[in-house]
């Protein structure tokens, strides 16, 4: 009884796709719950564990004899490439669900990818090991092994944990029957790893693809985007939420590369479009009158039937195809782009001006998080989305005014401690006076306070641009 009842609760949580076989569908659902952050019953994501698992449910959707009847190659025998293995099947004969439940499998397996690209596997004992303890040619200094661990293997008796991560994120791209968010997400999440792994260039590349992706199906006769500059183009009207993704993805991409001459106009362009979308529709009050007569009894039926009855599969998500509202979410993605924009600003260096105007911008961007959390009209993934913004913006306008106050500080000194006019006068009544950004520093040290009400933690540590830690 308790086995099922836990199955019907992991079941209503993490709704595994229902053309799926039991068997299918319960892999789904273990390796979710063992992939959920929320999850209290375990301290760390074990990645050597989900990815065997991924691997696993992915045969089993890929066999024709088990739970992917109907899937077809793309050319006979399907296509090879090398370093990568077959592209993907031509799906588009599966339901929508399938379809979904088999894209966020393949997501998963690149994710556990990504874990074990530093990890070796000894064969004879089915033990995942980190590449930096195991001793060989390559690793002639090993690092010691914490105590109790299992001890590791030499190298030439070990074999790579797990596929490369772009053996998955190809596989999507090359699937016919995605979705363009669905194959956009797995190109832009390819080029992070990419940029992570030192290959800026190749990343550069994948970037473009998802660009290329996310304009193939515009129905603006304008272009959406300069292809040179990467900038959008006002005149070509709201972008579609793919279009906002990726320009975001490519300017990060530019940042983080130092060119910022090229990101500070794609940020700007990316705010400009996001203060273009259209407001979100009215919420239709149906259904708020409700007769307080039968109120109490038809909420008691409702509780029972969906103790009984389980709640239908949830819709499948937007295609990105459209432009989104101006929803909370996205004013908290507005105030992303303001984050960077000031971080760009203050981090160029070109002049005083410029610093106050970055730190302007952060400033700016801080007050909307702040604003927007507060509405309490986000969902979890947008809660999660401000609750970054918010963190990375205080944490960037804390390190710009501290800055800005060490250098008031050492220019009192060099005047002696005194503040007053260029000719002294006044001088020794000031001397003990709080400066300008040291009076913002206590501002901003209120507003980590204040925060700290919305927010669990606030990560002190530079966003994915980092430009403030030098």
């Amino acid at each position: 009884m308790a086995f099922g009842l836990h199955q019907e609760y992991i079941e209503r949580k993490y709704r595994p796709p229902p053309e799926w076989s039991w068997l299918a569908r319960y892999q789904w659902k273990m390796v979710r719950l063992a992939e959920d952050e929320d999850n209290e019953s375990q301290a760390f994501i074990d990645y050597a564990n989900t990815g065997s698992n991924y691997r696993l449910l992915l045969a089993r959707l890929e066999d024709p004899k088990l739970d992917g009847a109907g899937l077809q190659d793309q050319g006979e025998g399907g296509i090879l490439v090398e370093g990568v293995g077959k592209t993907g099947f031509d799906i588009s004969n599966k339901p929508e669900q399938w379809r979904c439940g088999y894209y966020e499998v393949l997501m998963g397996a690149a994710r556990a990818a990504e874990h074990l690209d530093d990890c070796l596997l000894d064969p004879a004992r089915k033990t995942v090991f980190p590449k930096a303890v195991v001793p060989g040619p390559s690793n002639p200094n090993p690092r010691p092994i914490p105590p109790g661990a299992a001890l590791p293997p030499r190298e030439e008796d070990c074999v790579p944990a797990f596929e490369a991560p772009e053996v998955f994120y190809m596989r999507i791209l090359t699937t016919q029957g995605f979705t363009e968010k669905q194959r956009v997400d797995a190109a832009l999440a390819f080029g992070a790893w990419l940029d992570f792994k030192g290959t800026p260039n190749t990343a550069l590349e994948m970037y473009k693809w998802a660009l290329d992706i996310a304009t193939s199906n515009s129905p603006s006769s304008t272009p959406v985007v300069d292809a040179a500059t990467g900038v959008l183009n006002p005149n070509a009207g709201p972008p579609s939420a793919n279009m906002l993704s990726v320009s975001t993805a490519l300017a990060v991409h530019h940042a983080t590369t130092s060119n910022l001459a090229t990101a500070l106009p794609i940020f700007i362009s990316i705010l400009r479009a996001r203060r273009s979308l259209p407001d979100p529709l009215p919420n239709e009050e149906s259904g708020s009158a409700v007769n307080d007569e039968g109120g109490l009894m038809k909420t008691v039926i409702s509780l029972t039937k969906s103790v009984f009855v389980a709640p239908p599969h949830p819709p499948p998500p937007p295609d990105g195809t459209e432009p989104p509202y101006r929803s909370p979410k996205e004013l908290c993605e507005e105030a992303g782009a303001m984050t960077n924009i000031g971080e760009i600003l203050y981090a160029s260096k070109s002049s005083r001006t410029s610093k106050e105007d970055g730190l302007a911008w952060t400033r700016e961007a801080v007050d909307i998080a702040e604003e927007q959390l507060r509405t309490k009209k986000l969902g979890k993934d947008g809660s999660k989305t401000c609750k970054q913004c918010l963190g990375v913006a205080i944490g960037n306008w804390e390190r710009m005014v501290g800055n800005l106050a060490r250098e008031e500080k050492e220019a009192r000194k060099s005047q002696g401690g005194k503040v007053g006019g260029w000719l002294g006068f006044g001088g020794e009544e000031q001397k003990d006076m709080v400066g300008r950004w040291e009076s913002e520093e206590m501002v901003v040290k209120e507003r980590r306070r204040r925060a700290s009400e919305l927010l669990e933690v606030i990560p002190k540590a530079p966003n994915a641009l980092s430009f403030l830690s030098v």
